[in-house]
C-alpha cells in the first residue's frame, strides 16, 4: 500500500468503509446538541454565564455557529446547538482543561447536562448545485451494531500499581441490566505503568449504563477503596469534584472498525500510544486509517479495532486471532505494511529510536480484567 500526501481524513470522506461503524475522521461537518436543566429561578445566572461562554468559545479553531434556545413548555429546559467544521477540532476544545475551566460558571446554575454529537449526512437549503462533499457532508450513513464504546482513563500513584491492579481485579460484576433498552455489554480494564484504562461496551444509552454503574454498591466500594491511590484528588460525595474527575477521564471511542470475519477464540489486547505533546489526534488518525484497511485483508489478525483518544492520550484496543506474540508487530501496531510505519514513530513520544518488536512491547497493556455480560 502506498502513502499520499493528503490528509487522512479527505481519503475516509472520499471512500467510506462499510466496516467502519464509528468515526470521526470522515471530514464532515459535526452538530452538537446540549441539553441543559437549569435550577428553579436561576434562568437569568445561567443566560449570563452562557454569554460569557459563547464569545469565548467564537475565538475557538474550527468553531462555525451555535445556539441557545428555551423551552416553551418548561423555561428550566435549555438547548445548546453548535455547528463546527469537523469533529476533531470540536473533540480537541471539549476535551481540553481550557473547556473545563470555560464551563466552570455555568454548574452552579445547572441541575443536569446531556450532550449528542451527530455528523451531518443531508441538509435542505443553499446551492441547489451543491454537492454533500462541497458542503463537507457525511457521504453515506453508517451500519452499525447497536454496542457503544467508551474508556474511563486515570493515574495512580507510583508505586501502587499492583495494590490498584488486585482492587480492580476483585470485584463482584455489577447487574448488566440497566432497563428495558440498555444493557451493559462488556468491560475490559487495564494497566500500562501507573495508567489505568477502562473500557465499556453498551447497547442502548451510554449516559444510562454510567449512571447505572456508578450506583452499584460493588463499584461504589472499588471506587473508594482506590481513592487514596488516585493522583487527582476526588471526593465522590462531593458532585462536582466528581464532576470534574470523571470528566478529565473520560476517553471517547474515535474510530472502530470491525473485519467481515468473526471468531470466538480471538484475545482481546490494548495498546496504549503516549502522543508526542500536540500530535494526539493526528496519530489517532493515523492508526485509524491503517486499521480501516487491515480490515479488509485476509491476511490481518485484527478483527476488530477500537481507537479511543483524549490529549495527548491514543489507546487502541484490539480484538487478535492468535494472540498478541503470534502477530506481526507491523499488524499488532496498526499498520498493515512496513512503510507507513516511520510515520509512527514521529508521532509517538520517545518511540524514535525503538524497533517494532520493541514498541510493542512498550506499548502492550497489562490486562486486568476483562468481563462479559450473558446474553440474553
Amino acid at each position: 500500500m502506498t502513502t499520499t500526501s493528503a490528509p487522512a481524513s479527505e481519503r475516509l470522506t472520499r471512500q467510506v468503509s462499510q466496516r467502519v461503524s464509528q468515526s470521526v475522521f470522515d471530514g464532515s461537518r459535526l452538530r452538537v446538541v446540549l441539553l441543559v436543566d437549569v435550577h428553579d429561578g436561576a434562568q437569568q445566572q445561567f443566560l449570563e454565564a452562557y454569554e460569557q461562554l459563547c464569545n469565548q468559545v467564537a475565538s475557538v479553531p474550527g468553531h462555525v455557529s451555535d445556539q441557545l434556545c428555551q423551552s416553551i413548555e418548561n423555561p428550566s429546559q435549555w438547548l445548546i446547538t453548535s455547528e463546527w467544521e469537523s469533529a476533531p477540532p470540536f473533540l480537541a476544545w471539549v476535551n481540553s482543561e481550557e473547556h473545563v475551566r470555560m464551563v466552570e460558571p455555568l454548574h452552579s446554575c445547572v441541575r443536569d447536562t446531556r450532550s449528542l454529537r451527530f455528523h451531518v449526512v443531508r441538509e435542505t437549503g443553499g446551492p441547489a448545485e451543491a454537492t454533500p462533499a462541497k458542503r463537507r457532508l457525511q457521504a453515506s450513513p453508517r451500519i452499525g451494531d447497536g454496542v457503544i464504546r467508551h474508556a474511563l482513563t486515570f493515574t495512580v500513584k507510583p508505586g501502587s500499581e499492583a495494590e490498584v491492579a488486585k482492587i480492580l481485579a476483585d470485584y463482584a460484576s455489577p447487574e448488566p441490566r440497566v432497563d428495558d433498552t440498555t444493557r451493559l455489554c462488556r468491560t475490559s480494564l487495564f494497566m500500562h505503568g501507573n495508567r489505568v484504562v477502562r473500557a465499556i461496551e453498551v447497547r442502548g444509552d451510554l449516559l444510562t449504563a454510567l449512571r447505572h454503574v456508578a450506583r452499584q454498591p460493588e463499584v461504589r466500594a472499588v471506587e473508594e477503596a482506590i481513592n487514596p491511590y488516585l493522583e487527582q484528588d476526588r471526593d465522590l460525595d462531593d458532585p462536582e469534584s466528581a464532576r470534574v474527575f470523571f470528566t478529565r477521564a473520560a476517553l471517547p471511542a474515535v474510530h472502530h472498525v470491525t473485519a467481515e470475519r468473526d471468531n470466538p477464540r480471538a484475545e482481546r489486547h490494548a495498546l496504549y500510544y503516549p502522543a508526542r505533546p500536540g500530535l494526539g489526534m493526528r496519530l489517532a488518525e493515523v492508526l485509524a486509517r491503517q486499521d480501516e484497511a487491515a480490515a479488509g485483508s485476509p491476511y490481518s489478525p485484527i478483527l476488530r479495532s477500537t481507537i479511543f483518544h483524549r490529549g495527548d492520550v491514543v489507546v487502541r484496543l484490539i480484538d487478535v486471532l492468535g494472540g498478541l506474540e503470534a502477530a506481526d508487530p507491523v499488524l499488532a501496531l496498526g499498520f498493515p505494511d512496513p512503510g507507513p510505519a516511520a510515520e509512527l514513530t514521529t508521532l509517538v513520544d520517545k518511540a524514535a529510536d525503538t524497533d517494532l518488536k520493541r514498541l510493542i512491547g512498550l506499548a502492550r497493556m497489562d490486562l486486568v480484567t476483562d468481563r462479559r455480560s450473558p446474553e440474553v
